[in-house]
Parts: C-alpha cells; sequence; structure tokens
C-alpha cells in the first residue's frame, strides 16, 4: 500500500512540476521592444487607450471599420502595438487583445466583449500573427455574421472551415519565414479561393513585432521597419476594400 502511494504522488508530483514548468514557460514572453512600449503613448495622429485591451483610434475622426488583431504564441500582445498604431493612424480603430498565458489558442473568444464595445464599427476584420492567426480563424468562425474579413500575419487556418465562407482573407509573411516557403503553400487549400496573399521578399517570423529574436527563426534580409510598413500597407489596402 505504501509503495502504491508513494508511486501515486511521484505521478503527482510530476504533473504538478511539468504544469508549473508551462505556466512558467508562458509567463515569459518576448518583448516588447522599446519600440513598442513608445507606441502605446497617444499623439496628435493616434489616441491610445488601455483597458481590458488596447486601443488604437485616429485622433481626429470617427472609423466605421476595425481589425481586432490577436498576438504571437508566447509573445507579450503590446509586441505589435508599433504596426497597429499606423494602421489606426490611416483611419481605422484597431484592438489589441491581450490573451491568457500569452497564448491565443487559450483565449480564442478574448475578441467578444469588442463588439458590443465598439457598436459605431460597421466593417470587422479579425486576425493575428502566428498562433494568434490560428485563434482568429476559429474566432472567425464562430462569428460569421459579425465579421467580414481575417488578416494573417505568417500564419494560417487550422483546418479548412472558412474555405467556403464568405470572408475577404488576407495572407501576408515572408519568404525568411521559420515555418518555410512549402508551408504556406500547403496550407492555401484551407482558404478562400478568392483570398488575397502578400509575400515579404526576405522578410521572417518574428519582424511582424517588436519583440526581438525568434528561437528557429530564419534571418530576414530587409529591416523590421521595412517589413513593418510592407504589412501595414497591406493591411490599409485591405480595410479599404472592406468598406466598399
Amino acid at each position: 500500500m505504501k509503495i502504491i502511494k508513494r508511486i501515486l504522488f511521484g505521478l503527482v508530483l510530476v504533473v504538478v512540476l511539468a504544469v508549473l514548468g508551462f505556466v512558467i514557460w508562458a509567463e515569459t514572453p518576448l518583448g516588447p521592444a522599446p519600440e513598442a512600449l513608445a507606441a502605446l503613448e497617444s499623439d496628435s495622429n493616434v489616441t491610445v487607450t488601455t483597458g481590458d485591451f488596447i486601443i488604437f483610434e485616429p485622433a481626429n475622426l470617427k472609423p466605421v471599420t476595425g481589425f481586432i488583431f490577436y498576438p504571437g504564441g508566447r509573445v507579450d500582445y503590446r509586441s505589435y502595438a508599433a504596426p497597429l498604431r499606423e494602421i489606426a493612424a490611416q483611419g481605422y480603430l484597431v484592438i489589441l487583445l491581450p490573451v491568457n498565458l500569452n497564448l491565443a489558442f487559450f483565449d480564442v473568444n478574448a475578441g467578444d466583449p469588442v463588439f458590443a464595445a465598439h457598436p459605431e464599427i460597421q466593417q470587422w476584420a479579425v486576425g493575428g500573427h502566428s498562433l494568434g492567426g490560428v485563434a482568429s480563424a476559429l474566432f472567425a468562425k464562430d462569428h460569421l455574421s459579425l465579421v467580414d474579413g481575417i488578416i494573417f500575419w505568417a500564419s494560417y487556418p487550422a483546418d479548412d472551415s472558412l474555405k467556403n465562407s464568405s470572408l475577404s482573407v488576407l495572407s501576408i509573411y515572408g519568404t525568411n519565414d521559420m515555418a518555410g516557403m512549402e508551408k504556406f503553400s500547403e496550407t492555401s487549400t484551407l482558404l478562400p479561393a478568392s483570398t488575397e496573399y502578400v509575400v515579404l521578399d526576405g522578410g521572417n517570423h518574428a519582424q511582424f513585432g517588436d519583440y526581438g529574436l525568434q528561437p528557429g527563426d530564419k534571418q530576414a534580409t530587409i529591416s523590421r521597419a521595412e517589413q513593418q510598413t510592407q504589412v501595414v500597407n497591406a493591411v490599409v489596402k485591405f480595410l479599404e476594400e472592406l468598406e466598399k
């Protein structure tokens, strides 16, 4: 009997240590870099509001189109502030979501409260970087009556549930992404035929945000600023089309 108790105690201890280790790993995310933190300050062009989520809003007009963004896995959500702020500066409401354990997969419905908080928005796009893009696709699948478009940053959906949807879809990824170009080609079959693709020549995985190097990523051959400029331009063009 004592042996059984000791074995059970040992198993419980292993599980507890494994869970504790996972939580510690998840709660020590990458970023944010100073550039990201600087982008969280309001100025004459963009008003930044922090609370349950971070809101970027153009200071001199009332937007009618919004973009809800899910962060990449084990990345501090504030690391995406700089490019999202630039999108807002072009006339759009942008919502940056914090997620449980810094892993969007565990908080797919984090975007739910946004709709009620902003009834003035007429068109909504959702999206995210890496694992955040996967989560945003799951969110969109369950909110098709509210979501008009989805934007993947170095990401793709987990299945083909959106393939026959009427959603407008934009997929942006770099030629030097850690996933490899083949992965984006393979997963294109999960997306609608009308999906727009923007391939960033020399772009990698980590430069979508400002959180430093990412283990396993490839070396980019364009600057972080250039990559993010291309991303912002592609997203703004997509949101403009969504309004038509």
